[in-house]
């Protein structure tokens, strides 16, 4: 059934076919994905949006790291068969920068400043936090930081998080309120070095937090118990 689903596309011009993504409630135009073969099995099969990433080399769910999913309605293909209309329910979010909509930037007639945000959203912080820590895996250990975290590897990471708590615990002690706020941003830091090691989302430690609201702090430690 899939096999006659995807030869119902051209794949000769090309093993990645574009897709709009839109809103089924409101029509708003979402983003832009490219699938490969595999991609659009999976996304049929699920019944939710997976990609191929040009970046990474590889098909990612959408959502599989910050819960943004994309719960696919309907899939048009137009007269040329090698681009996909994808009407989508999408939960929160669809671009990485925290907006609603990957296209919130107005191209302007002006020499001096070419791309103008339109209603541009407030930057989510951790959001850019992560996926910048993601990317500096690939980068030089001469000259990143962060990426010597990594290229020396998990020991070396939970000992700064160690070292980082510890500093953090004299601050608290000798109530410096300003190195409290600063040992806090290093103690956040090095614990998003070791959650994107995992490709883990700091949206996925809100969710548990979130989820923990629904019990006592007596009741939530008793549930580990068991």
């Amino acid at each position: 059934m899939l096999e006659n689903l995807l030869k119902q596309l051209d794949w000769d011009k090309s093993e990645l076919i574009p897709a709009i993504i839109q809103d089924y409630q409101n029509k708003e135009v979402l983003m832009l994905g490219f699938l490969n073969q595999e991609a659009l099995k999976l996304s049929l099969e699920t019944g939710f949006m997976h990609y191929f990433s040009r970046t990474k080399n590889r098909i990612w769910q959408k959502g599989e790291s910050s819960g943004n999913y994309q719960k696919i309605i309907t899939i048009n293909f137009d007269c040329d068969r090698d681009s996909l209309l994808v009407m989508v329910e999408q939960k929160g979010s669809a671009c990485h920068s925290g907006s609603r909509s990957c296209f919130f930037r107005t191209l302007e007639n002006n020499p001096t400043t070419t791309l103008q945000s339109q209603n541009k959203p407030e930057e989510n912080i951790f959001d850019t936090l992560y996926h910048t820590l993601l990317e500096r895996k690939f980068a030089s250990s001469d000259t990143s930081y962060t990426a010597s975290l990594y290229k020396k590897g998990f020991n070396t990471i939970c000992k700064k998080i160690s070292e980082e708590t510890g500093e953090l615990i004299c601050e608290i002690k000798d109530k410096n309120k300003e190195q409290i706020i600063y040992e806090s941003a290093d103690v956040f830091y090095h614990i998003f070095v070791a959650l994107a090691s995992f490709n883990i989302h700091p949206d996925a430690i809100l969710q548990e937090l979130k989820r923990r609201f629904v019990f006592s702090g007596i009741e939530e430690k008793n549930s580990r118990k068991s």
